[in-house]
C-alpha cells in the first residue's frame, strides 16, 4: 500500500512540471492532456524501478525510453512531432538536486579550502548528474534508432 501511495504522490508531482514546460514551449492546449500522462507515467516508472534496487542512471533511460515510445505512438496517431511529448515528459527527471550539490561543493571549495571528503561529494554527484543526464538524451533517441534505422539518410 505504501509503494502504491508513493508511486499516486511521484506521478502526480512529476505531470506539473511537465504541464508547465510544455506551455513554455507552446504545446497545443490538446496535447497538454498528453504531456501530464507522458510525464507522470515517465516518473513513476522511473520511482517504481528505482524501488526494486535499480540505480537512478539506470532506472532513467529506462523511463525515458518508455517516454520515447509512448511519444513515439501518440506523435503518430496525432500528426504531431515526438519532441512535443518526450520533451516536456522528460523534464521533471532533470537531477537538479545533484547538480545543486555538485555547485555547493564546488562553492564550499573555494571558499572554505579543499578537502578530500568535499573533493569526493563533488565528483560523486557531478558524474552522477552528467550520467542522469546522458541517460535522458539516449533514452529519449532509443525509440527513434530501433524504430526508423531502416530508413534512408536521404
Amino acid at each position: 500500500m505504501d509503494l502504491l501511495f508513493l508511486l499516486i504522490d511521484d506521478m502526480f508531482w512529476a505531470a506539473i512540471p511537465a504541464v508547465g514546460f510544455a506551455m513554455v514551449f507552446n504545446v497545443p492546449k490538446q496535447m497538454l492532456v498528453y504531456c501530464a500522462v507522458a510525464g507522470a507515467i515517465g516518473h513513476g516508472f522511473r520511482t517504481l524501478t528505482m524501488q526494486f534496487g535499480l540505480p537512478i542512471e539506470w532506472a532513467s533511460l529506462a523511463a525515458t525510453t518508455l517516454i520515447g515510445f509512448i511519444g513515439l505512438y501518440w506523435s503518430r496517431k496525432h500528426l504531431i512531432p515526438r519532441p512535443v511529448f518526450t520533451v516536456a515528459a522528460a523534464i521533471p527527471m532533470i537531477p537538479g538536486s545533484y547538480a545543486f550539490a555538485t555547485m555547493l561543493g564546488l562553492v564550499e571549495m573555494n571558499s572554505g579550502g579543499f578537502t578530500y571528503q568535499l573533493l569526493q561529494t563533488v565528483i560523486e554527484n557531478g558524474l552522477k548528474t552528467l550520467f542522469i543526464l546522458i541517460a535522458l538524451s539516449f533514452g529519449l533517441a532509443i525509440p527513434s534508432v530501433l524504430i526508423y534505422r531502416g530508413r534512408p539518410i536521404v
